[in-house]
């Protein structure tokens, strides 16, 4: 019995921490975290230290989501990335009964219709991983360093809009954030403001 309840005083203390401790901040290291994709398999960021990693927050009922990937933004950049060795991790934290919370098979269903190229697609029903980020908006990005530090962290272009035609003249910030390490240059725009739909976490 002794050993049941300190497991699950591990449990809430690990959930405690990840909602209570700071988000990220620019040259800092990236929080690990561990994570179910939408097959079933387990990835944590740990297991990609000496790779490029990409974090994206999804929702895919967000118009500012809809304008990335109806315009096939999103698939080029997961592309572009994975094309030069990066890893493209899709995060979803909606709750269970919040808008775009899917499961397994709809999220495999979504990543097949859009065509889209992450190397996973992750399920963080919870939101644990998400406000360990501080992840605000559907879509939020984040660039994290073979050395699992932070590179970039924001949003995804300089068009702050949900118009798919603001698209084509967009700054994307994290294929630059990308060209700029992988040139071993320091990230010219490092951080900037999120922009989207709100994060659905849990009540």
């Amino acid at each position: 019995m002794r050993f049941v309840l300190a497991g699950l005083t591990v449990l809430v203390a690990t959930a405690a921490l990840a909602q209570s401790a700071p988000g990220p901040q620019v040259g800092a290291a990236a929080r690990d975290f561990r994570l179910t994709d939408s097959s079933g398999r387990n990835h944590s960021l740990a297991q990609y230290r000496g790779k490029t990693v990409v974090l994206e927050w999804n929702n895919p009922g967000c118009p500012y989501v809809q304008k990335h990937y109806n315009s096939g933004n999103m698939q080029r950049s997961q592309a572009a990335a994975r094309a030069r060795g990066v890893v493209w991790l899709t995060v979803n934290s909606g709750a269970p009964g919040n808008q775009g919370h899917m499961n397994g098979a709809q999220a495999n269903a979504f990543v097949a219709e859009q065509k889209a190229r992450p190397t996973a697609y992750l399920l963080d029903a919870r939101g644990v991983v998400g406000k360990a980020y501080a992840a605000t908006t559907t879509p939020e990005m984040f660039v994290i360093t073979p050395a699992g530090r932070v590179a970039y962290m924001g949003a995804i272009d300089d068009k702050p809009t949900s118009k798919v035609e603001d698209v084509p003249g967009a700054r994307n910030y994290v294929l630059a954030a990308l060209d700029e390490l992988r040139a071993g240059k320091p990230v010219s725009v490092a951080k900037t403001r999120s922009y989207g739909c709100s994060v659905k976490y849990a009540a």
